[in-house]
């Protein structure tokens, strides 16, 4: 089994945060998505190009989001995106927010999304887009054509 990890790094801005200058909650949501966007990207895919080229676009259809310890103004972040299934018209990341200045893990995410075409109904994930993500998924025994 292969171990694929794309980290991204991220400075929180005021206007991530709340009153008190913690992040505000969802946009840890927002890290995440930034994040599997650059995952893609590291895969050789642009979203763009998937939805041009073959008329589909991935939508989240489960969130499970767990917050440990609050981020704040000014801070960097990684986050560490990991590709844990693909299965059909679906796949699984494993997300980690990690502070930079000591390694503490913030907050973890499990984020399902769906394969859909332009008209909302689902689709399986085109072969091209499969085998460009093959060597990035982590659980080898996930992946099913």
């Amino acid at each position: 089994m292969t171990s694929f990890t794309e980290t991204w790094p991220v400075r929180v801005y005021y206007e991530d945060t709340d009153h008190g200058g913690v992040v505000y909650y969802a946009n840890y949501l927002k890290f995440m998505e930034r994040a599997r966007s650059e995952f893609l990207r590291s895969a050789g895919l642009e979203l763009d190009h998937i939805e041009s080229e073959f008329g589909v676009m991935f939508a989240v259809t489960q969130a499970n989001v767990r917050y440990l310890v609050p981020a704040r103004f000014n801070e960097m972040l990684n986050i560490e995106s990991e590709l844990v299934q693909m299965r059909g018209a679906r796949i699984a990341f494993r997300q980690r927010i990690y502070r930079q200045l000591d390694g503490v893990l913030l907050t973890e995410g499990d984020i399902h999304l769906a394969c859909i075409r332009r008209d909302g109904n689902v689709s399986r994930i085109p072969k091209a887009v499969r085998e460009s993500l093959k060597s990035h998924l982590n659980k080898k025994e996930e992946y099913s054509s």
